[in-house]
């Protein structure tokens, strides 16, 4: 009945869990350079997706289709701050973009329920947006500065005694 917004659904399976593993990449090289909230920032975000790979997975059971726990993308080995930061803003913009093509979708095949879902998750992924853009501008204000600022913090935490995070 619904095997077109099971296939949406599915298809936002995909881009979410390459989604975690891309913004889980980025956590690990990030921590590495001394980036705390940098690495923060990558960490929450993957920990949102994997938040919204279970709400579509429960629809999915709902509609009574199976679950494809398959990654859309491979990871993409960038390291560089900046890049990273523009390849987030963009992922994020493009699942807002996505999303709200799939919630018109379903509905037109009158899945309101998968439509407000789809609807829900535009949100998150524009919030999204806008924290790596705020990022962007933070970087693009202050340059290689502001990235030094969270080395030195950290640097300071740990000489304080506290462990790392």
């Amino acid at each position: 009945m619904h095997e077109n917004s099971v296939a949406l659904l599915n298809q936002a399976v995909g881009d979410e869990l390459s989604a975690v593993h891309q913004y889980m990449y980025w956590h690990f090289h990030c921590d590495d350079q001394g980036f705390d909230l940098l690495a923060g920032l990558f960490k929450r975000t993957a920990i949102e997706e994997m938040i919204h790979i279970e709400k579509l997975a429960e629809r999915i059971l709902f509609l009574k289709g199976e679950v494809e726990m398959t990654a859309s993308d491979p990871v993409k080995k960038e390291t560089d701050v900046q890049k990273m930061l523009e390849m987030a803003a963009g992922m994020e913009e493009q699942s807002a973009k996505d999303y709200n093509r799939m919630a018109n979708e379903c509905a037109q095949n009158a899945d309101s329920r998968s439509k407000q879902l789809f609807e829900e998750l535009v949100a998150d992924e524009e919030r999204h947006y806008d924290q790596y853009d705020t990022e962007l501008d933070n970087l693009a204000r202050f340059g290689k500065d502001y990235l030094a600022l969270q080395s030195i913090e950290r640097a300071r935490n740990r000489g304080a005694g506290n462990p790392p995070a």
